[in-house]
């Protein structure tokens, strides 16, 4: 472990979590004063915006956050249902509604486009806009048919999109995921669920987050276990390995840095944790 950021006080129930690429600053959703803090290499708040009201710029309730290529900070707020972009000053660029039912979490491809799920509506969108002039050029609906799908990641070298969905309960159990890993071309690679895994490792999942690392395998939050697993590649799904078992309390977010630490947001305890490769 190398370092622990935020901690109760300073982020409050965080939501999301992201890396910007080129400069090892985190940004951070969660639910105190101002909505989006932005956190420098060292961990100390460089930034702090998107004020909880009604005005252009505000931030409801946010559900998760990215951080473009070209240095734009988006948000989904599930208070208004709308896609908020800020740049890192903290000024409001862009917000789209676009008919979102219930926008929820959403990642940035390579080319600065954001891929965007609606819980909700069962659905998959692609946004492109031109951030710098707030601009929205095409907000286009790529998959249907999903199941409450929240959190979503894009692999910054194939192009690949994971997806996990939120499948209804039967009974008291409060019900299981299902983690989709279409290509690039949102065909359906490989998928794995709960009761699949159960199967196959008797390990029960509930999973929270997902991210690729740099060689394309498929990383999870594990709320369970309290711990980050690698499912592996999508062509050779399922397997099981825990990379972080311990120090975790409720591991809801996940992202990489450039320099392959890996960024994991604990809503147990209200903290960033950093770990070294």
């Amino acid at each position: 472990l190398r370092l622990c950021l935020g901690g109760w006080g300073s982020l409050v129930n965080p939501t999301g979590v992201a890396a910007c690429r080129g400069t090892g600053r985190l940004a951070v959703a969660h639910d105190g004063k101002k909505r989006i803090h932005v956190f420098g290499p060292s961990g100390f708040c460089l930034q702090r915006f998107g004020e909880r009201g009604d005005a252009g710029n505000d931030v409801k309730y946010p559900l998760d956050v990215t951080v473009t290529s070209d240095g734009h900070v988006v948000v989904t707020d599930g208070g208004d249902c709308s896609v908020k972009a800020f740049d890192f000053e903290g000024r409001g660029v862009l917000a789209v509604r676009e008919g979102f039912r219930l926008p929820w979490g959403l990642d940035a491809t390579p080319k600065s486009e954001v891929i965007v799920t609606d819980s909700e509506a069962g659905t998959l969108y692609r946004l492109t806009a031109d951030f710098g002039r707030g601009e929205l050029k095409k907000c286009q609906m790529i998959r249907a048919q999903l199941v409450s799908p929240r959190a979503v990641a894009v692999c910054q070298t194939s192009g690949a999109v994971a997806v996990i969905e939120h499948l209804k309960a039967r009974g008291v159990n409060k019900g299981s995921t299902r983690v989709k890993i279409f290509s690039a071309e949102m065909d359906l690679i490989g998928q794995i669920d709960s009761f699949g895994l159960n199967l196959v490792f008797s390990s029960r999942m509930y999973a929270t987050a997902v991210a690729f690392d740099k060689e394309g395998r498929v990383i999870v939050t594990d709320v369970c276990s309290q711990a980050v697993i690698c499912l592996g590649k999508p062509e050779e799904f399922p397997m099981f390995n825990p990379l972080i078992s311990h120090g975790l309390s409720y591991p809801i977010g996940l992202t990489y840095m450039a320099n392959d630490s890996l960024v994991v947001l604990d809503s147990g305890d209200h903290s960033i944790k950093i770990f070294s490769s």
